[in-house]
């Protein structure tokens, strides 16, 4: 398939693997090392995403299964990440590799400046050909900055390093249609592979509650935003030995998920899917064709409601007459202000208040898919 040849030539990859494989077979780092060990031979760069640390520290720390507390999970997570980062260092130094270890939270990327900051220590390592090994920092997460699970990690870091191709790995070996037969290609994640995981024959291997946190509809939502920001995406079997090397040349193996014609840039991404909106602007008819089918500012005198509490900068939902969500943007006010002028025209505004006729410039506005 000629998609499966354009995900064959990606130079800058994101490969992320889960905590049930990584859990249940040692061998897999060093069948993991081997086969980005012979990517970087090849001229490519790749970023690792992994889970596991919870994992290895409940076994490491005596609990009988995975904590439900946050406390005793962070224990677990810190207990478990040196576990993991040295059995990375050694498989990767057998091959002449250097692993680095960075640990994000939700709000290290929710922040423009960190995740920028960010940005720049990856694309440092990748130049100094280092293998970046990405976790969340759960030995410090919360609920308010925790990422929903390490597969939407993984999308939020490869628009952040330019990636154009995104493999996940796990025992969920690629998605089943309605009949139970693979699905070899997706070309769009929201028509063709969000509705199949609502008949429960879609859900193939889910894993276990008491180790992992992902499952398929999990997957199909990374897939989506990374597909909507430039790269492609393979669900793959992380159990057979020489599956990354397929992907990578691009074979027919588990579920491959097209990327966008239409990249989108990565601030809109960052917009759009890392930042968590704090309140919503109810549009009129009028206002919402006009930003849906154009992309135009939202201005004052087309929102009819403001809801919630939010600042200038933090990112809102738009939201059309029916309450559907036709997408999101930075707010260039906070909540009081946008309520005072919501419903009136900028000729109606007078001094400080006529810098408010426009809500959410178009340049910091992502438009959702009807």
């Amino acid at each position: 398939m000629d998609e499966r040849k354009a995900a064959a030539r990606a130079r800058r990859i994101v490969v992320k693997i889960g905590s049930r494989t990584l859990a249940g077979d040692r061998e897999v780092y060093d069948r993991l090392a081997a086969s980005i060990a012979r990517a970087r031979e090849d001229g490519r760069a790749v970023v690792l995403v992994s889970s596991g640390a919870i994992a290895l520290g409940t076994k490491k720390l005596g609990y009988a299964a995975r904590p439900k507390e946050m406390a005793k999970l962070q224990a677990a997570a810190a207990a478990g990440q040196s576990l993991l980062m040295r059995a990375y260092e050694e498989a990767f130094a057998a091959r002449g590799l250097a692993v680095a270890q960075v640990l994000l939270t939700h709000a290290d990327l929710a922040d423009r400046t960190r995740a920028n900051n960010a940005r720049a220590a990856l694309g440092a390592l990748l130049d100094a050909g280092a293998i970046p090994v990405l976790n969340e920092n759960d030995s410090v997460a919360v609920e308010e900055i925790k990422f929903d699970d390490n597969e939407q990690l993984a999308a939020m870091v490869a628009p952040l390093v330019d990636a154009d191709l995104l493999v996940l790995l796990s025992d969920v070996e690629w998605l089943l249609d309605a009949k139970g037969a693979r699905v070899p290609i997706v070309r769009d994640a929201a028509t063709e592979a969000l509705p199949l995981v609502r008949n429960s024959s879609a859900i193939h291997g889910k894993p276990l509650a008491s180790v992992g946190s992902g499952g398929m509809a999990s997957k199909i939502e990374a897939a989506r935003r990374a597909a909507l920001a430039g790269a492609a995406v393979v669900v793959a079997d992380a159990r057979a030995d020489t599956t990354l090397d397929e992907v990578l040349a691009g074979e027919d193996v588990g579920t491959l998920f097209v990327a966008a014609r239409d990249r989108m840039s990565a601030k809109k991404s960052w917009i759009a899917f890392t930042l968590r909106p704090r309140g919503d602007l109810v549009l009129d008819r009028g206002a919402s064709e006009a930003v849906r089918a154009q992309g135009k500012s939202v201005l004052s005198i087309g929102v009819r409601g403001v809801r919630g509490d939010f600042r200038a900068g933090d990112a809102v939902r738009l939201v059309d007459p029916e309450g559907a969500e036709i997408g999101r943007g930075l707010a260039r006010c906070g909540a009081a202000d946008a309520a005072l002028v919501a419903g009136r025209g900028k000729d109606d505004l007078a001094g400080a208040l006529a810098d408010l006729a426009v809500l959410v410039h178009r340049d910091e506005l992502v438009v959702f898919a009807r």
